[in-house]
């Protein structure tokens, strides 16, 4: 791919610097963002890096960005040896803010935290570039960002690694499909897994190999980098960032270190005001939303009062007033779901049903340019598939050109 790789222009690592925002929901459900952070770190010197957020879903917490950074205090006076760029631990430390600790409710944000007034902040200074916002977990600091000043939505150019965290971040991505039409959106449910699917993994290059070969044995980072999964590469958000450093981040369609994706002008909803059985369909990403009928009661609209269970994990469900309960859910697999529904409130408990999640559609994706004129999402096209994951080989056909760079990023940590 070294061939290949000679055609993209642009990116941090052609000298183009970029404010960044990482919003990660390191040490909660997915350890595969530590892999994530200890990348982020190595090519720090790149970025004009203004926030790191820790907003998860599960056991994360601003700790967990932190003590990463102690690792990275250990290793930096090598990484200084090798560009004067790398920010100063305490710098990191002094943008490291905690988010959100529990999922949004069903209207789609509930309090300011840290992490979303810093958003706000850093996209009210006065500098002409745009502020990148790299989510890594959910959307909900971002929407409360949003709620709150939504005058910085111009500002702003979101990559948002979607699949399994959309499935948990449904309401506020509700709320800011519904309220910020406009905003620039990479919506990658997908093509992130072009990062350790696919692709040339011969020789050193395999997703163990490589870091077998080269990152154990390299400083205080390897070690957090080896912690988790094996010693296996995931680093399923990574492709965010590495969209930024090879590429034009300016055009979503072009060709990136990151992915290639199409625009989307609708974004496959549906909502169902009964029990559902497999004759109802559900496009794969696409957000269902679940109605049903009961009591009116007076209650707190934030507060949780019915559970959808759904293969072993469990969902809130909120009450909107006028008899209405209502639940959104996301598909982050093809086939048969089946879900059932608890609640104290008689009216709701036992409710059951079913549906088939089908392959996403380019029909549902609308062709009125003017309705979500900057989101951006997955390409379907069946050539760049690996099985069913959809834009995959926009990602891995750079496979050997990134790890390469990331092995020389590794090398920097030696003394």
């Amino acid at each position: 791919m070294k061939a290949d790789d000679a055609v993209l222009k642009g990116g941090a690592l052609t000298g183009e610097r970029y404010r960044v925002i990482v919003s990660t929901d390191i040490g909660g459900s997915d350890p595969d963002d530590f892999q994530s952070m200890v990348h982020y770190l190595l090519y720090a010197d790149v970025f004009d890096t203004e926030g790191l957020i820790s907003s998860p879903w599960g056991d994360g917490r601003k700790q967990d960005i932190l003590d990463v950074i102690d690792a990275y205090e250990k290793d930096y006076p090598n990484l200084v040896r090798h560009s004067k760029y790398y920010p100063a631990p305490d710098y990191l430390r002094s943008i490291t803010k905690q988010g959100a600790n529990d999922m949004a409710p069903y209207r789609g944000y509930s309090k300011p935290t840290e992490g979303s007034d810093w958003i706000i902040q850093c996209a009210k200074k006065e500098d002409s570039r745009p502020l990148y916002v790299l989510i890594w977990g959910l959307l909900d600091d971002l929407a409360q960002a949003l709620h709150d000043d939504p005058s910085i939505q111009d500002k702003l150019r979101v990559y948002y690694i979607g699949g399994p965290n959309k499935k948990w971040g449904v309401n506020s991505h509700a709320y800011i499909e519904r309220n910020f039409p406009n905003l620039w959106i990479i919506e990658n449910n997908s093509t992130y897994r072009g990062w350790f699917n696919g692709g040339d993994q011969s020789g050193d290059l395999g997703n163990q190999s490589f870091v077998n070969t080269h990152i154990q044995g390299h400083g205080a980072l390897d070690e957090f980098f080896c912690r988790f999964l094996d010693n296996t590469i995931k680093m399923g958000d990574t492709p965010s960032v590495a969209y930024l450093l090879r590429g034009n981040p300016e055009d979503p369609a072009s060709p990136s270190w990151g992915g290639q994706f199409d625009p989307v002008h609708a974004r496959p909803n549906t909502v169902f005001h009964r029990n559902t059985t497999l004759e109802d369909q559900v496009e794969m990403f696409g957000l269902a939303e679940f109605v049903f009928k009961g009591p009116h009661i007076e209650v707190d609209r934030d507060k949780s009062v019915f559970t959808m269970h759904v293969k072993g994990q469990q969902f809130p469900g909120y009450y909107v007033g006028a008899g209405e309960y209502r639940i959104r859910w996301m598909p982050k697999s093809l086939g048969d779901w089946s879900y059932m529904i608890t609640s104290d409130i008689p009216e709701l408990n036992g409710k059951s049903g079913e549906f088939t999640s089908v392959p996403e559609s380019a029909v549902s994706r609308g062709r009125d340019p003017l309705r979500f004129p900057n989101w951006w999402s997955d390409k379907l096209d069946p050539e760049l598939k690996d099985g069913i994951i959809c834009g995959s080989k926009t990602v891995n056909r750079w496979r050997e050109a990134f790890l390469r760079d990331f092995q020389q990023r590794m090398d920097r940590c030696l003394p």
